[in-house]
C-alpha cells in the first residue's frame, strides 16, 4: 500500500466479493466471513512516507482510507477490514513470535546478502544476476547485519507432502506445478524475519529483541488469522472461521502464500487454508500494470465512466481466472456492447415484449416445474433447472 489502489487490487477483491455474495445467498450470512485489509509495515512504506515528508502512520492512514472508499464505491461487501497497524494485529503477531521462538524455530544469525527494497526480500549472489532482483528486476543493495531467522527449511518435506495430498491447495494447476517444482528442485533457505531498527524502524518490534522489527511478510501474512481468532491460555489457536475455504492473490506473491504461509501455520500447529486461488496480472500492452511502471489505471475512474456493474463484469469475464489479461478501454466497450447491451439487453427486451403482448405486462404467477410442456419446452426447462446447480458447482469454495 505504498501508493493508491489500482485495477490489480480491485480485481482480487471483486472476485472475493462475488464468491462471498454467492455463498451468502446459498448458505446464509452467518456462514460467510469475507476479510480484506491493508498490510502497512516495511521499508517501502517508510520510504514512501519519507518522500511525502509525513510519518509512516499518517501515510498508512491516508492510503488505507483510499482503499476503504474505493471498496465502498465498488460495492465490496466485506465483513472485516484489518490494518496491520491495529493493536489487535500487533499484539497477535507478538504472540506468534513468542510461540515460534519458544519452540526453537526462530534463531539469531549474521547475514550477508543482496536486498531488494521494493520486494522486501533478500537474495543470494547467484539469484541477483547482474545486481538485479529476480522478481521485479530492479537494483538490489548489499547488506551485512545480524538478524533472526525462521526455520523454513525444517518443514520443506512436510509442505511437499501436503501439496501432493491436497490437489486443490494451490489453484490453478499451473501454479501448483510451479510451487511443487520449486520445492523439489531447490533447498529452502531459512527466512530472515527481522530488520534492525537502526535501518528500519517502521514495523512490529520482536518481543525477544526490541532492537529488531518484524519482516513485513512475516507480519502481513498473519493478518489472516489475527482477524478471526486468538490463542487461548495454552497457546492453542481458536477460531470459528479458520481454516479459510479460499484465499485469493496475484501470482507475484505466490511464493509468500504457498511456501512461507503454510509453513508458518505448521510451526504454530494451525491448519493451512483449504485453497489458495491465484490469478494473473493485468497488462497494458506487454507490460504488467504496476505502480513502479507508472501504467496503472484507477478503478474508480473506470467505474464512474462505464458504471460499477460494467466494470466488475468486465474484470471477471474478460479472461479466465488465473491467466493474464490485457486491459484497455476499447475492451471494456466491446465487452459491454457484445455481452450486456446486445446479448443480455436483447434477451431482456424480448422477454418484456412477450410479457406485455401475451400477459398484459404482468409476469404470470406459475409453477414452471408443474407446467405441461411439449417436448421442446421440456428440453428448454431442463436447461433452466440445471443452471442453478451448474453455477453453484462452478463457484464452490469448499
Amino acid at each position: 500500500m505504498n501508493a493508491s489502489p489500482h485495477i490489480g487490487h480491485s480485481y482480487t477483491t471483486i472476485a472475493a466479493d462475488i464468491l462471498a455474495r454467492r455463498a451468502r445467498r446459498e448458505l446464509g450470512k452467518d456462514n460467510v466471513w469475507f476479510l480484506t485489509g491493508t498490510d502497512e509495515h516495511g521499508q517501502k512504506i517508510q520510504r514512501a512516507a519519507d518522500a511525502a515528508k509525513i510519518t509512516p502512520q499518517d501515510f498508512a492512514d491516508n492510503v488505507a482510507g483510499k482503499f476503504k472508499v474505493l471498496w465502498k464505491d465498488l460495492g465490496i461487501t466485506y465483513d472485516d477490514f484489518i490494518r496491520t497497524t491495529e493493536e489487535r494485529h500487533k499484539r497477535f503477531v507478538s504472540k506468534v513470535l513468542e510461540i515460534v521462538y519458544a519452540k526453537g524455530d526462530i534463531y539469531k544469525s549474521s547475514y550477508e546478502g543482496w536486498y531488494c527494497s521494493p520486494c522486501e526480500s533478500f537474495w543470494t549472489q547467484t539469484q541477483a544476476v547482474d545486481g538485479l532482483c529476480p522478481d521485479c528486476k530492479r537494483p538490489v543493495e548489499r547488506i551485512v547485519e545480524e538478524n533472526y531467522f525462521f526455520r523454513l527449511s525444517k518443514y520443506q518435506d512436510w509442505l511437499i507432502e501436503h501439496i501432493e495430498k491436497h490437489p486443490d491447495f494451490v489453484r490453478p494447476q499451473i501454479r501448483r506445478n510451479e510451487v511443487l517444482s520449486f520445492l523439489k528442485l531447490n533447498k529452502l533457505n531459512d527466512l530472515c524475519i527481522s530488520r534492525p531498527k537502526e535501518r528500519l524502524s517502521w514495523g512490529i518490534p520482536l518481543p525477544f529483541s526490541p532492537d529488531h522489527v518484524t519482516y513485513v511478510w512475516f507480519d502481513a501474512l498473519i493478518n489472516y488469522i489475527s482477524a478471526v481468532g486468538d490463542f487461548d491460555d495454552k497457546g492453542v489457536y481458536r477460531s470459528k472461521w479458520w481454516p479459510a475455504n479460499v484465499q485469493l492473490m496475484a501470482k507475484d506473491i505466490l511464493r509468500q502464500h504457498a511456501i512461507y504461509w503454510p509453513i508458518m501455520l505448521k510451526a504454530l500447529d494451525i491448519e493451512p487454508p483449504q485453497s489458495l486461488v491465484v490469478h494473473g496480472w493485468w497488462l497494458m500492452g506487454d507490460a504488467k500494470m504496476s505502480k513502479s511502471r507508472g501504467n496503472v489505471v484507477a478503478p474508480l475512474d473506470m467505474s464512474v465512466k462505464y458504471g460499477i456493474d460494467v466494470f466488475r463484469y468486465f474484470l471477471v469475464r474478460e479472461v479466465p481466472f488465473g491467466l493474464d489479461g490485457n486491459f484497455s478501454e476499447e475492451s471494456i466497450i466491446k465487452r459491454f456492447n457484445g455481452d450486456l447491451a446486445n446479448d443480455l439487453g436483447n434477451l431482456v427486451y424480448r422477454t418484456l415484449t412477450m410479457v406485455e403482448k401475451y400477459y398484459a405486462g404482468a409476469v404470470p404467477d406459475a409453477d414452471i416445474k408443474a407446467y405441461d410442456f411439449d417436448a421442446a419446452g421440456k428440453a428448454v426447462a431442463a436447461k433452466i433447472f440445471a443452471v442453478e446447480d451448474e453455477v453453484s458447482a462452478a463457484m464452490s469454495v469448499s
